[in-house]
This record gives C-alpha cells, structure tokens and sequence, in this order.
C-alpha cells in the first residue's frame, strides 16, 4: 500500500477546501441556520410535538442528513472530475498508485469534508434547540457510513459526467428531491398509507430514519433495515467504482 500516495492525494484535495472557505464551509452552515430559523423557530412553534420530540428537535438529524448527503457528493464528483477535466488524471493513472490508492485519497478527502460540515451543522444545531443525542457511537457511525457511501456515488458521477452541467444534474435533481421527500421535515408516518408505501422506495428514508434513531430512539423504519440498506448501497458504489477502473470507463478511452 502506498501511503504516500493516498496521503498526497488527501492533502490536495483537503487544501482546495480551505483555499474555497467560503463554499465549502460557511454556505452550508448559513443555509442551515436559515432552516432553523424559518422551519424551526417560526413554523416549528405551530407545529405539535412528533412522537413527543419537539418539531425543531426533530428537524435537526434530516438538516445534517440533507447537508452530509450534498456535500459528499458535490465534493467527490469535483474532486475527479476536475483532474479529468484539465487532462492531470493521466499523470496519475500513469503513476505507481494503484486503484485502491486513488479512491482513498479522493473519496477520503471528501468524506473528511462532509464530516467536518456535518459536526459543524451539529454544533450550530445546538445554539438553537435543546436535543440529545442518545447514541452517539451509532450518530458518528452513521455519518461516516454515509459520508463515505455518497461520496463513492460522487466519484462515481465525477467519471461519468463529461461537462460542468452533468456534473450538476445528479445532485440538484435526483440527490436533493429525494433528501426532501426522505423524511428530512416530516415523519413518513404522517404520510396517507398509498404515499407511505411509495415513500419507502426512497433509499434516503433509510439513512435519514437510522441518523434520526441514534438521536432520539424514534424511526419511520427499522434500524436493521436501516443499516442494512446503506450497506448495501455502499456494495453497489464499490462494485461501481471497481468496474470503471476495470474497464478504463470515461479515463483510459
């Protein structure tokens, strides 16, 4: 294993988030001081109690999923696709880093800024609302999960995409609506038994539903099929990412 490699690569993409302050780190915590203000303190205080968790305590886990899920892969998407773009992806296909090095070092680095975005969004939380997190093992495990997991997705758009506005599709359309309509704001339980059953299609209902457990103990869906979905969604992002470097998709033709 070359760990210089993985570590350079790591360093790289880190510093980009710190020459880039301002959009790495203080929009998304803007953003959500804004949700809490709006939703949390003046809809939220119109709003009764859910499974007896006050709304703007509520919101907190899906605020954080929302963020964590859009920044892994915004970041990992650009991470790849950049080099890609100004042509440096060969230098370092023609290098002596293996496939596993390179999707360390990019997927790594993005999940490191999601990470630090989500404790922040935390933190911000807290100045808010009163919560409680009552398994804060199992919150930080699922963070990581999730941040790692979405950022394979990211890597994965970043080699698929072949311009700016591909790079902007999957998480505006598809990553975000989905977040929405996952239970980021609401309980799917609130939801008519038809819009239930479709809802569970969403693969994000799982993650956001686990997160939420950690918090409070209160779930939409079991916290075995929660882990068990993410899980699994992790598999496909490994066997995704294992057949582009196999076949050379969009990199080596």
């Amino acid at each position: 294993m070359n760990y210089r490699a993985i570590e350079a690569i790591y360093k790289y993409e880190m510093a980009r988030t710190w020459r880039t302050l301002a959009q790495s780190i203080v929009s998304p915590v803007l953003s959500t001081s804004l949700y809490f203000v709006v939703f949390g303190s003046a809809i939220g205080s119109r709003m009764s109690d859910i499974d007896g968790i006050s709304y703007s305590a509520f919101l907190v886990p899906g605020l954080m999923m929302l963020s964590l899920l859009t920044q892994s892969v915004s970041n990992a998407s650009f991470g790849i696709y950049f080099p890609r773009f100004i042509g440096t992806i060969f230098e370092l296909l023609s290098a002596p880093v293996s496939t596993l090095e390179i999707v360390l070092g990019y997927v790594g680095a993005a999940a490191s800024k999601s990470l630090i975005v989500g404790c922040i969004i935390l933190l911000t939380a807290s100045f808010f609302v009163d919560m409680q997190i009552m398994h804060p093992f199992l919150m930080l495990f699922f963070l990581l999960l999730t941040a790692l997991t979405f950022s394979m997705l990211g890597f994965i758009i970043g080699i698929w995409a072949d311009n700016f506005e591909k790079l902007q599709v999957v998480p505006l359309l598809i990553i975000t609506p989905l977040t929405f309509l996952g239970g980021s704001f609401y309980s799917i339980n609130m939801l008519p038994e038809f819009w239930q059953t479709v809802t569970l299609f969403n693969p994000v209902v799982y993650l956001i539903s686990g997160f939420r457990w950690s918090f409070y103990e209160i779930s939409d869906v079991d916290l075995w099929v929660s882990l068990g979905m993410t899980g699994l969604f992790l598999l496909i992002c490994l066997v995704g990412i294992y057949w582009i470097f196999k076949t050379g998709y969009r990199l080596k033709n």
